[in-house]
Parts: structure tokens; sequence; C-alpha cells
């Protein structure tokens, strides 16, 4: 038989292991070496020199599959012969060797999805061997999986084309003693049972095992010789029209011809991943090639990736061109003419085909790329357009689109930059899902994605371009929120609770203790004292509410003075607190100037902007007026619209609340329909109110009087206040007369009652449009605004944020009045020592 061929390896020298004095460097206890001669002398074990052959006494048949116990130097041609014919293995027409991936690491999705829906069904379909370490964990106990499922559901002819056979160390696997029969196992028992984490035992879905002995206990990599020699000799026999092939598959280094291991390989040097590289592009598994070849990890040379990409652009793989080029590949550098006459010469017609190099055509393009030219080496200046004729050309659709996508991206690059809003519209979708990968792959690059300046944007960032935009949907993402959020606390806690800083707004020694968490700095420029004030007041958050408590004291104080303490013109007045007042206002002045230093255009858009410029213009207006005694009441009156215009202004500041935002937004639209109601009414007050005025008073030519009874009455009309004695011609309370002497006189004058029944029937018509129709429609148009902000009010409101932290965050820490102390800092900084600020780069860094 041919198992009497076969030999083991046996230790006969106990070399003493330094680690551990009880054990041997072949990994056996002494105890197994007790009857042989020690040597103390050897300080290195070797297998050839240290271990003795002895017929193998573990062979036969599993429940599941054959095994064998042979020394590592065994012939293969012997052991071929055995798997042939004792085993009655069917003979491969290709050899599948899967390297690497041992050990108990999980291992990785798609190295499951490779294993079984790819490697398995090339096995199947034709013929193959597929060679693993055949123990039961990582790659090969996936594969072993992989082939009873395939077995379970294909026929019985293709079960036997798939073969899995088990290439593993005797000294490693677990409970081996079960297998040992010098007359053979036919069959053997092997159960495992509560084996321990670090061992190792067979794959029960193998359908044969080799268990190499070198003589070495729990060691591996005493297999790997053997099984290198088993593989070569099967590639050079031959059986009818087949040759056969031995083909690697290098499972986490993806898919290579190479038996090295990964751990080992230098990430700087990407020469070692050529080939993978060169193999994934063959088998298109891009996705393979994302997560293992182009993770951060490997630095490619660019001539790597020039070939490459000229594979993918000939062998149609799109989304390896896509890879390339956001990897790195630079198309200008990489697609000269050389490259492009290479590319077009595939065409079968090429010499009628006109290449386009440019948007200004070249005439003889195809006559300068057939000579030997300076002109090959150049670049091509419109590379995008070229490849995309190219495409189309050769009926490849995934790429030509790819292609004319980065086409219009070029020409959206050249358009003027007034024109780039309603592009970004367009785009913004497709960056939210872009930025969405960046969010959950990097966090902290993903923020700088956001306040990066662009040079090609005219040094804009992503935020200011969505705010542009009006992506309002974009600045709802979670990325951009936390962003938000970071800016918005500055180095404090963004947990903390509100009424801790308040707390420390009026007791300032409390920043310098633990009532509230500050982020810790690893170097300190400044003092601490210094450095925890700094990041307390410099935050925006702190600004904010120092802002809301200071304009409530603001309210207060107006208040007061309008209702208490407004004295007569000068010299008797004003009172001592309306002089505060009014340095309070210059304070707000001097803010406003500040502001409108910036981007003028950008500030009167702003409609609380233009209230604060309406509400200081009429503060100048009845501050001028009350000064003189002939405006007093004229500049007092000013003064209580101007106080209306200031508690209006309260509204923005509750936009940063979450509830209440919404609302504002909601109030703001509602506005806008009102409008729209106003029209339609003032058509319908207009008729009514001069058929009145005529009907009823036509020889009462007063001005005053007439706009009156047109335009106030007919209004009071809708909310009830009809004066019946007028529509019947009656004067029941007053007296009234005729005269229009008297009439001009001031006397109140008699309605007339010739017409007072059409006068009925039209207050009758005006009252059915205005209460039931216009005010219905108005309730309509509200409840519609009402839903509609309503179902994307979380949007709405977090748009409103970034609008109120940015303003806040270019803000001075201290608020109106003592605002003026940061504006004269500003100015000693920005203007005298022409020092940058540090807190713009938390919205706009380079």
């Amino acid at each position: 038989m041919l198992y009497c061929m076969i030999k083991k390896r046996v230790c006969t020298t106990f070399v003493e292991d330094s680690s551990s004095g009880a054990l041997c460097q072949c990994g056996g206890p002494r105890d197994i070496h007790a009857s042989i001669t020690t040597d103390h002398v050897i300080s290195q074990w070797d297998s050839e020199e240290h271990t003795s052959e002895y017929p193998t006494d573990a062979f036969g048949q599993l429940e599941f599959a054959g095994f064998l116990r042979l020394a590592h130097d065994t012939p293969p041609d012997n052991v071929y012969s055995l798997m042939t014919s004792q085993w009655g293995l069917p003979i491969p027409n290709l050899v599948v060797s899967v390297v690497g991936g041992e050990g108990k690491e999980k291992v990785k999705p798609w190295v499951r999805e490779v294993i079984r829906q790819g490697l398995v069904r090339a096995a199947q379909s034709t013929g193959a061997w597929i060679i693993t370490s055949g123990l039961r964990e990582g790659v090969g106990r996936c594969v072993g999986e992989a082939v009873r499922d395939h077995c379970a559901t294909a026929s019985s002819l293709s079960q036997a084309k798939v073969i899995a056979v088990g290439v593993a160390p005797w000294g490693l696997i677990y409970q081996r003693q079960q297998l040992v029969n010098p007359q053979g196992s036919f069959p053997a028992r092997y159960y495992v049972h509560n084996m321990p984490h670090e061992c190792s035992c067979l794959d029960n879905n193998h359908q044969a095992f080799l268990l190499v002995d070198d003589g070495s206990v729990g060691h591996r990599g005493s297999e790997t010789m053997f099984r290198a020699n088993l593989e070569d000799f099967i590639s050079h026999q031959r059986t009818g029209i087949w040759e056969f092939n031995t083909f690697t598959v290098y499972t986490y280094g993806f898919m290579c011809a190479c038996v090295c291991s990964a751990a080992k390989r230098d990430a700087n040097d990407p020469s070692e991943y050529t080939e993978e590289l060169k193999l994934a592009v063959a088998w298109d598994r891009v996705d393979i090639a994302k997560s293992e070849l182009f993770n951060g990890g490997i630095q490619w040379r660019y001539e790597d990736l020039e070939e490459s990409m000229t594979d993918a652009l000939v062998n149609d793989k799109p989304h390896f061109v896509r890879l390339f080029v956001e990897n790195g590949l630079n198309i200008l550098d990489y697609l000269t003419y050389h490259r492009l006459e290479s590319l077009y010469s595939s065409l079968s017609d090429y010499n009628n085909v006109v290449i386009i190099v440019s948007v200004s055509s070249f005439q003889h393009v195809n006559k300068l790329l057939r000579t030997e030219s300076v002109y090959r080496k150049q670049r091509c200046m419109s590379p995008w357009i070229a490849l995309f004729i190219w495409a189309v050309l050769q009926n490849r659709r995934e790429m030509s689109i790819y292609f004319w996508e980065m086409v219009l991206l070029v020409l959206i690059f050249s358009i003027k930059k007034s024109y780039i809003a309603c592009i970004m519209c367009f785009l913004m979708t497709f960056f939210i899902d872009v930025f969405s990968e960046c969010y959950q792959s990097n966090e902290s690059r993903s923020f700088k994605l956001l306040i990066r300046q662009s040079p090609v944007w005219g040094s804009a960032t992503c935020l200011q371009m969505a705010t542009a935009a009006d992506a309002r949907l974009f600045f709802s993402h979670d990325g951009v929120q936390t962003l938000l959020s970071e800016i918005w606390w500055g180095d404090m806690d963004s947990n903390t609770e509100v009424w801790k800083l308040v707390l420390s707004f009026f007791l300032p020694p409390l920043i310098y203790t633990n009532l509230i968490s500050f982020k810790s700095a690893i170097t300190l420029k400044r003092p601490f004292l210094l450095h925890r004030w700094r990041q307390f007041w410099f935050a925006p958050v702190t600004s904010f509410l120092g802002n809301v408590l200071m304009y409530f004291l603001f309210l207060f104080l107006f208040a007061y003075i309008l209702l208490v303490d407004f004295k007569p013109p000068p010299p008797d007045g004003p009172a001592p607190s309306e002089l505060v007042l009014y340095f309070w206002v210059f304070t707000l002045v001097c803010e406003e100037i500040r502001q409108v230093r910036t981007v003028f255009i950008l500030y009167i858009q702003d409609i609380w902007n233009k209230c604060d410029i309406t509400a200081l213009a009429l503060f100048i207006l009845g501050l001028i007026c009350r000064m003189f005694p002939w405006t007093y009441n004229f500049g007092r009156a000013v003064l209580c619209v101007d106080y209306v215009v200031f508690t209006l202004r309260l509204i923005h500041i509750f936009a940063v609340h979450k509830q209440l935002g919404p609302k504002i937004i909601i109030v703001g639209k509602m506005v806008k329909d009102v409008f729209f109601f106003l029209f339609f009414l003032g058509v319908w007050l207009m008729a009514y109110g001069v058929a009145n005025q005529a009907l009823l008073y036509s020889y009462d030519s007063r001005p005053g009087w007439i706009i009156r009874r047109v335009f106030y009455r007919p209004y009071m009309h809708i909310y009830g206040q009809i004066p019946l004695d007028e529509i019947d011609g009656v004067c029941v309370f007053v007296e009234c007369t005729d005269n229009v002497t008297l009439i001009h006189q001031g006397a109140e004058p008699c309605p007339q009652s010739d017409a007072n029944w059409l006068v009925l029937i039209l207050l009758s018509v005006y009252l059915l449009v205005t209460n039931i129709l216009l005010v219905n429609l108005l309730i309509a148009m509200f409840s519609y605004t009402f839903n509609k902000v309503q179902e994307h009010s979380d949007v709405h409101w977090k748009f409103q944020r970034y609008n109120l932290i940015v303003e806040y965050h270019s803000r001075p820490c201290l608020s109106p009045p003592f605002i003026i102390i940061s504006h004269l800092h500003i100015f000693f900084k920005r203007v005298i020592q022409r020092l940058p600020s540090n807190k713009s780069q938390h919205f706009s860094t380079f």
C-alpha cells in the first residue's frame, strides 16, 4: 500500500527552550524525550538534524474526509498518487491555493463574499482543488463552509468538482491523538469538545487532510514547504488537453500570486501591492480595492496608478477610473496625446475618427499623432472631453456618463461666481451624500472640509456656499450641527446647564471652580487665570446669553424712562437715567457700524439688521425732537414707537430655541400671507367705502372725514362695529345737521336716507366677502403655511441656528453697554497692532 511509503517525524534530541526549561524547542515536554540522549550544546533546534523518521501512525478515513500524517519532506508525487488513487479524488484542472487569514481573527465580510461568490464558483466551473490550512478558523473555515453550502444546493455532478484540501501542521491539531492508529483507522473517530480558544482543530467541511509533521508541537509553518512542493508538482501534470495551473489567492492582501504574510508587508513600498492592484482591476473588485488597497495605508507611486488607469480604461472598468482619480491621479498629467492615440487606435475605423483635444479644436491632430514628434508627449488640455468622446465611440455607457459629469464639473468651475448659487443648489444634494461618507470615516477631517477656504470658489467655504444656495437640508446634517455645537460652546462642555452660565455672569470667580467643565488644553500660552477667563467669555454661547440679559435690562430702562422719568426739554431734562440710555444706544450704534464694515451687501440683506437700522434711526429722530419744546410731544411719540421696534427685536433672540425657532419662521411666513389678504381686502374695502360715503354723506367734503369713512369705518365693520343708526338714516345719540357751513365748522352731519336700502345691500355683500370668504381664505393660508413649515421645522430651525451662531461668533464677547471696551480692544489689536483674529479660524481656514 502507498501508506507504507509515508513517514512521520519524531523529535529525538531535547534542545532546552530558554523561556521554559521544561520544554524542548520543538514544543514537546521533557518526558517524551526521556529515553533520548539530551544535547546540552545545541542552541537552535532544527527538524532535519534533531528528528528521526518513523512509519506514519495516523492515516485512514474520517467520517467526512481522508487524512494522512506525513513528514514535511515527503515527495509530493507519492502523496498525489495516494489522494487520487486511494482516496478517489478527481484529478484537478486547476489548483486554487488560499493563503493567509489564519488565526482567531474574525474574517472580514468581503472575504467571505469573495470566497462564496467567486472562489467556489470558479472551482466548480473548472474542476479545481481549493487548498487551505484545513483548520476550523479564519479563511480556511470560510472556504469549508462555502464548499458545504455549494454542495448542499448543487447537483451531484457539480459536487464532484469542488474539492477542499486541508494542509495543516500535525503538531498544531487539537486532540490529534484520536487519529493515531498504526494499522490505520477506517473509519477514524475525531470529536472535539470544549476546545480552548488558543487551540486549533480540523474543519469537517474539507474532503482531504494532509497533516504535515516536522517533529514540532504547537508551531505553525511546518507545512509551508510541503504545500508549495505539492502545488508545484500538480502544476506540471498534464492529462488530456488540460494544462494544470496553480493560482494563489491571497485573501487579506486581496488576490495575488504570492504566499507571504500581509502583516510583514511594508505600506511604504507599494511595489509589493502592484500585482494585487492589477488583479483587482482584472477581477473588477473595486470594493475590495477601496477597503484594502486605498484605505490610506499604502503610499502609491504615480507610475502604478497611471498603468492601472490604462488597464481600467481599456478593459471598461469605470469604477476603477473613479477610484484612481479620487486617489491622486491627475488626469491632465496622465492623458498625453500619445496615450490618447493608443486609446483611439482601438477603434475599428480609426482613420476616420476626428479626435477632439480641446474646445478650440486642432485640425491636424491625427496626422501629428501618427508621426514621432514632441507633440505626442504633450498633455491633452481638455482630457475629459477627449475621454468622453472616446467612451461614446466605444459604446461604453457608464464610463461616458462619468466623463460627462466631469466635463460639466469643469464647465461649472469656469462660470463666473455670480452664477454659482443656483448651480450649488443642484449639487448640494450630491454633496450631502459625499459629506455623510466623510463624516462616518473621519469626524475631525470632515469638520475641516466644511470650513476650508477653496481658492477655486473665491476663498469661500462649504458653509458659505451652502448659505448662498439656501441649502437648508445640508445644515440639518448631523455633522454640520455637531461642528456648530462645538463652535457654539467653545471650550466649555456642551452639556453645561444655562443657570450655571447665568450665575457665573454675576459671580465671575465661579468660572475658576468646577461649576463649569472646560476642555483641557495641552499647552497654555497664557497664565491659567487669563486662559480660563478667555475660555468662558469668548464662547459664542456666553456672548449670546450676555446679550439676552443686557437687552432685557435695556428694554426695562427704556420702558421706565417713557413711563416714569421722561423729563421736559432742556434745561429741565433729560434725566440721568435717560443719559444712561443715550450712551447705551450709542454702543449699539458702534456695534452696527462694526458689522457694516464686514460685508455691507450681506448685512443689509438680513431682515433683523434692517430692524436694527430702523430702531436706531427712530431713536435718533426722537432724541432730536424731544430736545425742543415745539417738537417735544412728537419726539416722545417717536420714542414710543421706537420702543415697539426694539421690543420686536426680541423675536430674533429666541430663534435659537428648538421649539420657538420654527414658530418664528411660521409667523414670518404668515406675515407674507397677510399681505396677500390685505390686497384683496383693500379692493373690497375701497369699493364699499367709496359707495357708502357717496350714498350717506355726499355733502360732506372734508378730506379727513372722507378718508376716515372710506377706509377706517369699513375696516372696523369686519370686527363687528356697524353703526346701524347711520344705515337707517337716523342719528339717535347725537345731534346732526344738513347745513354744510355748520358741518365744516365741526358739526355732525346727518346721514342721507334716500338710498339706505342700497347701503344695506352693499353692506351685506361686503360682510359676506370679507368676514366669510376672505377671512376663511386667510385661515386656510395660515394652516397651509403652518403645516408646510412644521413638516420641516427641524430643518428650518437648524438653518436659523447656524445664522445665529455665525452672528454671535463674530460679535465681541462683552454686551452693550460694556461692548465699548471690546470695541476699543479690537481697534487696538486690528488697526494699531494689525493682528489677525483667532476666532475667524473656527469658520474659515486654509
